[in-house]
Parts: structure tokens; sequence; C-alpha cells
């Protein structure tokens, strides 16, 4: 029996060791190997998504909201397991060194082996992290780009004029539909139909564009709100796709004309689009060519800050410029926002963090995460969505 014992340690470490190998092989070719990434798109992430993904949306919470916060907790006990045999160990050599008469109390017995086992527990959910990252998330860097797969000849440079052209097309669209928005009492916009039916809507959008861009053809599951979305507001995150668990998540507090964009930008990585100017892009053509008021509203509004402050810069931050093209109306801007002025009251009455340290944490893991995967300027990619729509419009 002892005998066996280190057989199947030796077994489980080289079974490790050569999971862990393949990851990182997969890792190497991906970036090496030109067109495994489109491949592996084309072929074997729908798999995923057809299956590990359907199933996941059995569920009408968000698995993968329960899975980050089980993560958290291994990571914070396997901390403190370190932190605990460390300070224990230290203690028992200054015993023995300073010639203690007093033997060190002993750990309960059996306390050693469960330390081991929960490492070796530990060691293997993380190879089970790794992996499923690289297969729903890391792999999907490598692939080629929407502007690359569907404007291959489209201009990579564009004018002023044409910067301020398509700025002020988005202006106009946003101000006319915000007028015909139907709202409460109190200014903001109804949606009349219940979550699942914006949730539906948001899929048939999708379903909709795949049928001019063959990648975005494919089954798409239900958009999930976060159950900690007070707590994700305070990281003012709208969205969120979650690799391990394939969903696509959404802040269920923020204001109603951020969730048709939101929706559709989650549902985009899902079809193999990870970054997130892409992300941005998508959603902005589902949404307004959806042939929904409220979506199609949705779609400009999500464009807007993003045009509107390029064609600022382009101009050198000249007021006089600036005041000289049409004008961003007070409705639209009072539908612009992320939370409402009662929602952040709300939320930063009953938080337990301060709101702009928790934004701050966010920020610096976000960009660090984004930069880990090869998007060199970080968060700053959301930007990038204006060369697309140019490229878009313009070719």
């Amino acid at each position: 029996m002892e005998q066996r014992r280190p057989k199947k340690r030796h077994r489980a470490i080289k079974i490790y060791a050569l999971w862990a190998l393949l990851v990182v092989l997969v890792n190497l070719a991906a970036g090496v190997v030109p067109g495994l990434g489109d491949w592996y798109i084309r072929h074997i992430f729908p798999v995923w998504v057809n299956t590990y993904g359907r199933f996941m949306d059995l569920f009408t919470f968000s698995v993968g909201e329960w899975m980050l916060a089980a993560g958290a907790a291994l990571v914070c006990v396997a901390l403190g397991l370190g932190l605990f045999s460390l300070i224990w160990g230290l203690a028992a050599l200054g015993r023995r060194a300073g010639g203690a008469q007093c033997p060190a109390p002993r750990l309960p017995a059996g306390f050693p082996r469960w330390i081991r086992r929960y490492y070796l527990f530990f060691a293997w959910t993380l190879l089970a992290v790794c992996t499923v990252m690289t297969l729903n998330c890391s792999l999907l860097y490598r692939a080629s780009t929407f502007s690359e797969q569907y404007f291959p000849e489209a201009r990579k440079t564009h004018t002023l004029e044409e910067l301020i052209e398509l700025r002020n097309l988005v202006v106009e669209q946003c101000n006319a539909l915000a007028q015909e928005m139907e709202r409460d009492g109190e200014g903001a916009v109804v949606y009349h139909g219940d979550a699942r039916e914006m949730q539906e809507a948001a899929i048939r959008a999708m379903r909709r564009l795949g049928q001019s861009y063959g990648q975005l053809d494919g089954y798409y599951p239900h958009p999930k709100p976060f159950a900690a979305s007070d707590f994700f507001s305070q990281q003012f995150m709208q969205g969120y796709y979650f690799p391990f668990s394939m969903e696509a998540n959404y802040n269920d507090v923020m204001y109603i004309m951020n969730k048709p964009d939101t929706f559709c930008h989650e549902l985009a990585h899902l079809r193999g689009y990870i970054y997130e100017d892409e992300a941005n892009f998508i959603s902005f053509l589902a949404c307004v060519q959806s042939g929904d008021p409220l979506f199609v509203y949705s779609g400009y509004l999500a464009v807007l800050n993003y045009l509107d402050n390029d064609f600022y810069r382009a101009v050198g931050e000249d007021r006089e410029a600036y005041l000289a093209q049409p004008g961003i109306s007070s409705l639209v801007r009072q539908d612009n926002i992320f939370l409402t002025d009662r929602e952040w009251e709300r939320i930063n009455g009953s938080a337990l963090l301060d709101t702009e340290t928790v934004d701050q944490v966010s920020d610096v893991l976000r960009d660090t995460s984004l930069k880990a995967f090869g998007v060199s300027d970080g968060v700053l990619s959301y930007n990038r969505v204006v060369q697309l729509l140019l490229e878009w419009y313009y070719g």
C-alpha cells in the first residue's frame, strides 16, 4: 500500500506537468502559427458555446459570478494557510534556536495532511482555470480582427472632415431618437417589456447581424444580470463576459439606455470577438439595424462619447470650433448616463467600500488584464471603435 502511493503521486505529477506544458504550447502555437486562432474560432470554439454555454443558459442566475466568488475564497484560504504555516514554522525554529525547554504545541492530528491536500486541490484548480482561460479567452486574441475579416480594403486613415461628418450624423440621430422615446414622470426612458423580452430582442439583433457577418451567426445564450450589480456599479462596469461559464452578464441597476448595447456587446464575445473595440462596434451595428427604436437609440448613444471626444481632441480642444457643429441636446445628455442620481445615492449609502477606491482598483486590474493578453493600450482600446466606425461608414 505504501509503495503504491509514491507511484500514484509520481503519475499525478507527470499528468500535471504534461497538462501544464500542453496549455503553454497551445498558447505559444496560437501566437506563431498563422491562421490557428481563426481555425479554432471557426471549428472548435462554437462547440463550447453550443454545449457548455447552452447548459449554463439553463440557470437563470449568473453561474460565473458565483465561480468568481468561489475562486476569490479559494485564493484567500490558500494565502491564509500559507501565512499560518509560515508563522508556525518560524515560531518552531525560534523555539529550537532559543533552546526552549517547553516543546512547541503540536498541530491537530491530520492538519498538515489536510493542508497538503488543500494545496494539491488548489494547484489542480489553478491548472483548470488556465485551461479554460486558454480555450475561451486567450486563443481568441490570436485570431483575425473584425476589420481584417470584413473591411480588408478599407482605408486606415480618415480626414477630420469625415470624422466631423460621422460625429454629426450620430449626434443628429441621438437628438431625434431621444424625442421619440416614451418617458415616465421623471423623464426616464420607459421600456414596456420585461428583462427576458429585452434579452430575446438582443439575441434576435445579433442573429440578424449574423446574416451579414458570418462569424456572428449561431447560438446565443441569454444575457444574465449580476447579483452583485451594486458592487459592479462601483467599478463602473456595464457588463462582463465570463470565460469560465461562457455567460454574457450585465449590470442590472444601470440606466436602461445602457442595457441593449451592453447585451449585444457581451454576446459578441461569445462569437469569438474578444477585443473591446470590436465588441463595441458589433453591438452598435446590432442595435442600429435591429428595427427596435430603443435598441437603435442605445446603439447610437453608446458610440456618441467616443466620436464626440475624438472630434474635440482633433480640433485641438478648441471650444469655438466644437460649438460650431450640431450640439448634443439636453434630453440626450440626460440619457447619456451610467446610473441615475437616485441609484448612486442608494449604492454609496450602503457600500462597504468607497466607490472611488473600488473604481481605481478595478481600472488597474482591467488595464493589466488586457495588456497581459497583448492589448498594448489596455482600457484605452475601447476608444478604437471610432476607427471601425469610420472604416464601416466610408470604406
